[in-house]
């Protein structure tokens, strides 16, 4: 079945990450008295970012997972990290070919959506940065706590088919750069799951988490999709 719809991971996938969301997860755990290694940080990118508090609290304090306030507090300052970053960083920029290939698969008829693990505070931000509020080469854009759960549940998916009248998954193709994109396209039933191996996983590690395609850039998506 052809591809209609293409929904790409933010950070890292599409937009350059540099490791400043590794570093804005550590200083908000070290907020709490926390230490937490940068390697710890890398394994649950992806994730909904409370969810990630917990696994790294079931790691790091495991006396912890339970304390809503604690979550809570370290979130809360997560979020204020990246907000203040994205605001301020004169360095953020798109990734090599993402507005290209968006447009590209534009030209071919096929739907852009962006989903991610940030909350919609942090991905407007960054969205309002970029220039990409609002532009005709993204379609729709979810965000981690619009629904009921993130990745690697498959429900941010199934909520942009829903918003574009897409009616079969394997008209869907994942992209992302994390193995929890891999587990979110392979959940919802994607015709497609392809890595990039831009942002927190090497391509050893992408290929041993079994997407379809493991790519180094974006350009290298539209044979694929075509």
């Amino acid at each position: 079945m052809s591809i209609q719809l293409v929904v790409f991971d933010m950070a890292g996938t599409t937009i350059a990450d540099r490791g400043n969301i590794n570093i804005a997860f550590r200083e908000a755990f070290l907020s709490a008295g926390i230490i937490v290694e940068a390697a710890e940080v890398d394994k649950v990118m992806g994730y909904r970012k409370k969810e990630a508090i917990k696994i790294i609290l079931e790691q790091n304090a495991p006396d912890l997972v339970s304390d809503t306030r604690v979550i809570e507090d370290i979130h809360d300052v997560f979020i204020r990290n990246m907000i203040d970053f994205y605001e301020q960083d004169p360095e953020l920029q798109p990734l090599p070919y993402a507005v290209q290939v968006f447009t590209q698969l534009k030209e071919k008829g096929i739907k852009i959506a962006l989903n991610t693990g940030f909350t919609r505070s942090i991905a407007d931000t960054l969205l309002k940065r970029l220039g990409w509020k609002n532009v005709p080469f993204i379609d729709a854009v979810i965000c981690s706590d619009e629904v009921a759960e993130g990745r690697p549940y498959p429900f941010m998916i199934q909520s942009l088919m829903q918003q574009l009248l897409i009616e079969n998954i394997k008209s869907v193709a994942k992209v992302g750069d994390t193995e929890v994109d891999i587990m979110e396209g392979r959940n919802a039933g994607c015709g497609l799951v392809v890595s990039v191996s831009t942002g927190a996983c090497s391509r050893e590690e992408l290929f041993h988490y079994r997407p379809d395609f493991v790519i180094d850039s974006l350009d290298q998506l539209i044979p694929l999709i075509s």
